[in-house]
């Protein structure tokens, strides 16, 4: 009896330490101007699990009071189990991949660099990271136009990709380089607004382009690329700041799942 207490205990307390540091993470996050289903969920996750700890009683009473009910409460638990493993494993290769081979055939033509978000009109640590990328990328390309995709964020009267050609210009990269893409809502307009434009400018759809993007984007953007339109595509990860990476990560979980559901790639 006294095993079984100290057994509960233990399992309560791990509930509400996992609860209050998911659900920090998530308020801190949110109070920065970051909101997305990445910090949602999380936060939501955290919230239950410190409501399970704090009615650890009541719950232990209600599952007692049937067999169903405890069969009902491990089959949960087995789902959840479950569902993380496959977070796991959809983390692990964004770990181990996080870009598609540069075409070595003839000179990239274009760069592609993908908005992420531009809280308060300034570039968020993601979209930063991005342009740096971005930045080595025009530097080993100096002949390549450089595109940059991001609309008006909801709300705010900016337009992304401004924000991401005046960072570019500001560190040295020609103003006349620069194409602007400042209509897209999402990837898959991101890529198919820039081919239009970039054609506008004489390079054509087959020419080779790189594709700049976060660490976790690569290979769903890759894909979406070629969806749009482009040929000879390649991806480039720039790395996501620690304290949002698996945040991150998680809302690529679902929007990748997402992008296939809908067809998008």
């Amino acid at each position: 009896m006294q095993g079984m207490k100290t057994k509960a205990f233990w399992r309560r307390m791990g509930l509400a330490l996992c609860g209050a540091l998911l659900l920090s993470d998530a308020i801190a996050l949110m109070t920065m101007g970051l909101f997305n289903f990445g910090i949602v969920l999380p936060g939501c996750i955290g919230a239950s699990f410190l409501l399970l700890a704090w009615q650890w009683p009541r719950v232990a009473h209600w599952r007692a009071a049937s067999h169903r009910r405890q069969q009902l409460w491990q089959a949960a638990w087995i789902a959840f189990a479950l569902w993380l493993a496959t977070v796991a494993i959809f983390f692990y290769n964004i770990h181990r991949s996080t870009e598609a081979a540069i075409p070595g055939s003839s000179p990239v033509k274009a760069i592609v660099i993908l908005g992420s978000g531009t809280p308060n009109c300034v570039a968020s640590p993601t979209l930063v990271a991005r342009l740096d990328q971005g930045l080595k990328q025009a530097q080993r390309w100096p002949q390549a136009k450089v595109a940059v995709s991001g609309g008006q964020d909801f709300g705010l009267r900016c337009r992304e990709a401004d924000i991401m050609a005046e960072y570019l210009i500001d560190r040295g990269v020609a103003a006349d380089r620069v194409v602007r893409e400042g209509r897209s809502t999402s990837t898959e307009e991101n890529l198919l607004f820039s081919r239009r434009l970039l054609e506008e400018q004489g390079i054509a759809a087959t020419d080779p382009i790189v594709v700049v993007t976060s660490d976790f984007h690569v290979r769903r953007a890759v894909r979406i690329a070629r969806k749009a339109g482009f040929g000879e595509v390649a991806g480039v990860g720039a790395g996501t700041p620690l304290y949002l990476r698996y945040n991150a990560w998680l809302r690529e979980y679902f929007a990748a799942i997402s992008g296939w559901v809908l067809m998008e790639y």
